[in-house]
């Protein structure tokens, strides 16, 4: 029986970039991102972000504090991030990626926890909030299994602008959701 090698979760630096481009693009968009079950494919065309975008979200988390982008690396290479975005008490909560070929195996999980341990622990957060595409049940109803509840709020999505993408729908829009931190465990 072989042994999986150990997990390690830190903050992303500046130069983990173009590999985290690579990583989120192909678990959203694309043939590629079909082999995982959070791809937006049929709903979004191009890319989900680009290298100088996360630069710049890296570099402002390493000099404002306000910001850090969390990744999960197993051997050295990176396998799953997160975003984080510090709001008063409160944290914003974007792009959660796993690589589509290790989904479904408790990684989103994991990385989920270690997100609101550090607004917690860190930021001394209270709460985290995150916007859902409406048309995406499924990443919905995993949230909602982990504790996040919507909050009744919606908000319209961007379009015209390429950096979130190319609609392939012309009703997309967000649900907002949240946690309060310190709730109930979460179930599977």
């Amino acid at each position: 029986m072989s042994q999986i090698p150990p997990l390690t979760t830190r903050v992303a630096r500046p130069s983990d970039a173009r590999e985290l481009v690579a990583l989120v693009n192909s678990a959203y968009r694309g043939d590629r991102s079909r082999a995982g079950w959070t791809t937006e494919a049929d709903l979004l065309g191009g890319q989900r972000t680009d290298e100088l975008a996360l630069i710049e979200f890296i570099a402002r988390g390493e000099t404002a504090g306000d910001r850090a982008m969390l990744v999960h690396e197993r051997e050295g290479r990176l396998i799953a991030c997160v975003q984080l975005e510090r709001r008063k008490q409160a944290a914003y909560l974007g792009m959660l990626t796993i690589m589509p070929t290790l989904q479904s195996g408790g990684l989103g999980k994991a990385l989920l926890a270690a997100a609101e341990n550090f607004v917690l622990h860190t930021w001394n957060g209270t709460s985290v909030t995150m916007t859902v595409i409406e048309q995406r049940p499924e990443l919905i109803a995993w949230y909602e299994r982990r504790g996040y509840s919507r909050t009744g709020d919606t908000a319209p999505f961007p379009y015209g602008d390429a950096r979130f993408g190319e609609p392939k729908r012309p009703d997309l829009k967000f649900v907002v959701l949240s946690k309060r931190l310190g709730s109930a465990p979460t179930s599977p």
